[in-house]
């Protein structure tokens, strides 16, 4: 195969998976790589993190190698992959260790998994490491078992989609062993290692963490693989117990059996309900939700699929599944209902296909049956709901139109025959129950049926009947009319039920967008509960000393609960009142659903207003903290110096040299100086943190207000000024603004090296004017940037800093209340810039 054609196909990714780290992985992927030299492949080895440790080490003896691509960074050199050089030398195989390694900054790409897919794409096999507390998806379950957040993160799907994954593992105790004879870290580390990270709970939930992992990625492996080759039928790979909810009571029973056999067979548990085919407008069981409760405390997985043929959509979920064990609970219908309606239980026995086992659990209890389930009941509760003007409608269309349409055929009775009249009747008879329904429409059928055995069979006028062919007709217009009546009395009901399922999921759509889309939904959830019932008035009542206090109303709301139609308690004691009439049963339903969102948003306000509390309240003691400690402190630092020198100079008992005194004076203007900004940065912080800054905001010259803060300082001769005398003019508080830049200059100096010297510079960016103060000192670990401008920080214990960790967070505060921005960036080559950035004057 020539080149060009073996660059056009992707490369294959191994990958060995550790458990945890020191259990082998880059052994094992060494280990490999002498087996595939040995078998002729061109192996390199491109990236090899021995850690110190001798025979890994010595296994890379006889594989060639790539070096390094050496990345500049902070004054350091950092060696990282260098994918042009493996490129380049295009191998078969190339050895990657660290897949979740991020590069140094300046590399080409962030994180070494993204150097590996660029040699994939090359036609290149790698073969990498990666341990499972560097996936992404495990990250935060990592973190809570060890305490140890890890920085370096490997996407899941780039380790998913590997051609292999082996993993590498060790029971606790031998990894634990493995430490203790220091073939993992050095010496000095051992006893630290042991006793933090390397703990037995730890090792063992690290470990169970891959083998699960692993398992779902075989899970997926085997889905794939059984959906490409068609296989339908489940492979018992592993117990998966398949469980029929229906919400009746018994099934609580059967959840507990259920659980009890995946728990003998180490299995799974599922729980399905199917949903009748008619969705929404079906009666959600009062049952299911307890039972789904009980099946996830178990540990079980909860399904709801729909479904008109129950047995079908159960097996359906089984082998979706892979089940190899379905539980039904056994049927309670009548015989004649199974010889009509057939028996779920056969059916799902017939349709597994003897490829999943069918327990069939008998009770001793009565199960309430869900209505969607049902067969019988009364026939009134399940009639069409129609209103009264229909209904009484239909009644009098019932009474009075067959005598009518009687009196109509009676003159045309010998040219009509029976036949004819029979048609006639039954049109009426099915106009009837479009109009009313099934009552009126079975009135109409029966008084039909004598006025057609009275007038149109002979012998007329007599309820004889000579003919049996007339005796057949009339009875097939009884049973006739009555299907017909049924089925327009069913699809009427559908059609309504269908209506307020529609009305209803609108319904719920609309509170769930209310409570997602707004901070406080609780107003606008009580107007639109007026507007979908058609209330006059709805409101939310508390308890008061003297009365109740109305949290928000609308309409002509009740004053008490006592005055409302209907009274429905929420949380945080609260009651939800309502005025306009009863509700009816059929939408309490959707009320309890408005009900328990308020009940939410009522928490969800309260949770607020206290963590907002806390959250003030926590600020002002972390304030207070802070400011004791800086006037125990810092504040006594500058007084000690001044009543120091104060005190020599005003001894009777030492004479002074002139030079002496000099001194002292000079460190008591000093300090006072010092002493006066850290009292004036206190000041300012308080002013900011209650919000009385007072902005004036005017065109300001750059150059200028640089100038007054160079001027301030103590040691100004260590400040270069780069500011172009043409750049626009800012729109800002000329006393903030020179506050800014002096604090920003003092707090460069303080950290810069004695010997260095500051620049201030210059640039127009758009609308904006940025102005970066550059120092060369150690610079601000990007960690440590988003803490950097809080009050009383302060980075570090260098000895030139002083003051109480205020300075930046002034200079923040001031610089956001001219409506500008502070930020941070590293300086090239070492060191730290501070860019105040402003709108332009111009603008």
């Amino acid at each position: 195969m020539s080149t060009a054609q073996y660059a056009t196909k992707r490369g294959e990714l191994r990958i060995y998976l550790g458990a945890a780290p020191g259990v082998g992985k880059t052994y094992a992927m060494l280990g490999e790589a002498h087996r595939r030299v040995e078998r002729g492949t061109d192996v390199v080895a491109a990236v090899i993190e021995t850690h110190g440790r001798k025979k890994t080490a010595d296994l890379i003896e006889g594989i060639e190698t790539v070096g390094p691509k050496y990345i500049e960074y902070r004054g350091r050199r950092f060696p990282e992959l260098d994918v042009e050089a493996v490129l380049r030398r295009q191998p078969q195989v190339v050895l990657v260790d660290e897949l979740a390694h991020t590069n140094t900054p300046g590399s080409k790409n962030p994180k070494r998994w993204q150097d590996v897919e660029e040699l994939l794409d090359a036609g290149i096999t790698v073969i990498s490491t990666v341990n499972v507390q560097h996936l992404e998806s495990l990250n935060d379950v990592v973190t809570q078992i060890t305490g140890i957040e890890q920085q370096e993160k490997v996407p899941d799907e780039v380790v998913r989609a590997a051609d292999q994954i082996e993993l590498v593992d060790m029971s606790p105790e031998a990894l634990r062993r493995r430490m203790a004879h220091g073939n993992i870290y050095d010496p000095a580390k051992i006893d630290a290692a042991l006793a933090n990270y390397f703990r037995i709970g730890n090792l063992a939930a690290l470990r169970e963490l891959a083998l699960l992992w692993v398992a779902d990625r075989v899970d997926e492996s085997l889905q794939d693989y059984r959906e490409r080759h068609g296989i339908a039928q489940p492979w018992q790979t592993k117990e998966r117990v398949v469980v029929a909810l229906t919400g009746a009571p018994s099934g609580d029973a059967l959840v507990r059996r259920a659980a009890r056999m995946a728990m003998r067979t180490k299995g799974e548990l599922v729980g399905v309900h199917v949903q009748p085919s008619d969705g929404l407008a079906g009666e959600r069981p009062s049952g299911l939700d307890a039972q789904r409760a009980l099946l996830e405390e178990l540990g079980g997985r909860f399904h709801q699929v729909p479904g008109s043929d129950v047995a079908a959509a159960l097996v359906q979920v089984a082998r979706a599944e892979n089940a190899t064990q379905i539980v039904l609970g056994a049927s309670h219908r009548s015989r004649l209902t199974e010889l009509f309606r057939g028996s779920v239980i056969n059916s799902v026995v017939r349709q597994s296909g003897g490829a999943i086992d069918v327990h069939v659990i008998s009770n001793d209890e009565e199960p309430s049956v869900p209505r969607q389930y049902r067969t019988g009941g009364p026939l009134w509760r399940r009639l069409a709901p129609l209103d009264r003007s229909r209904r009484i409608a239909g009644f009098m269309l019932a009474v009075g139109g067959p005598p009518l349409l009687t009196v109509a055929l009676t003159r045309i009775r010998g040219s009509l025959g029976l036949q004819n009249a029979l048609l006639c009747y039954l049109l009426l008879v099915v106009a009837v129950a479009t109009t009313g329904g099934i009552w009126p429409a079975a009135i109409a059928c029966l008084l039909g049926f004598a006025l057609l055995n009275w007038y149109f069979t002979p012998p007329f006028h007599t309820f004889t009947i000579a003919n049996s062919r007339d005796s057949l007709a009339l009875f097939a217009f009884i049973v006739v009319a009555g299907v017909i009546s049924t089925l327009v009395d069913l699809a009427s009901r559908r059609r309504h039920e269908a209506a307020r399922a529609r009305i209803e999921a609108q319904s719920l759509a609309r509170i769930a967008g209310l409570v997602l889309g707004e901070r406080d939904p609780v107003t606008r959830l009580v107007d639109d509960l007026i507007v979908t019932f058609r209330l006059e008035g709805a409101a939310i009542m508390r308890p008061a000393r003297q009365g109740w206090t109305a949290i928000v109303g609308a309409g002509d709301a009740p004053k008490t609960p006592a005055e409302a139609d209907l009274a429905l308690r929420l949380a945080d004691n609260a009651e939800l009142v309502l005025r306009g009439g009863e509700v009816p049963a059929e939408d309490r339903e959707l009320l309890a659903a408005y009900a328990t969102q308020l009940s939410v948003a009522l928490v969800s306000r309260r949770l607020r207003t206290e963590a907002a509390s806390a959250e003030a309240l926590a600020k002002t003691n972390e304030l207070r903290t802070a400011l004791l400690a800086a006037v125990s402190h810092d504040l006594r630092t500058p007084l000690a110096a001044i009543k120091t020198a104060a005190t020599s100079l005003l001894a009777d008992d030492v004479t002074l040299e002139p030079s002496l005194q000099l001194e002292l004076l000079e460190t008591i203007n000093g300090e006072t100086d010092r002493l006066n900004t850290l009292v004036g940065n206190l000041l300012d912080m308080s002013r900011l943190q209650t919000g009385a800054v007072n902005v004036l905001l005017t065109p300001v010259d750059l150059e200028e207000v640089v100038g007054l803060a160079v001027a301030s300082l103590p040691d100004s001769s260590r400040v270069d000024v780069q500011v172009d005398q043409t750049l626009p003019q800012v729109k800002a508080d000329l006393a903030l603004l020179e506050r800014v830049i002096a604090n920003l200059l003092a707090n460069a100096l303080a950290f810069s090296p004695g010997d260095s010297t500051v620049a201030v510079q210059a640039a127009r960016d758009g609308q904006r004017v940025d102005l970066h103060v550059v120092d060369r000192g150690a610079g601000i670990p990007f960690e440590a940037r988003e803490h950097v401008f809080l009050p009383f920080q302060r980075l570090g214990d260098n000895p030139n800093g002083t003051g109480v960790g205020l300075g930046l967070a002034v200079a923040k505060g001031f610089v956001e209340a001219m409506d500008g921005e502070l930020t941070v960036e590293d300086t090239p080559g070492g060191g730290c810039t501070m860019i105040v950035s402003l709108r332009s004057a111009e603008g």
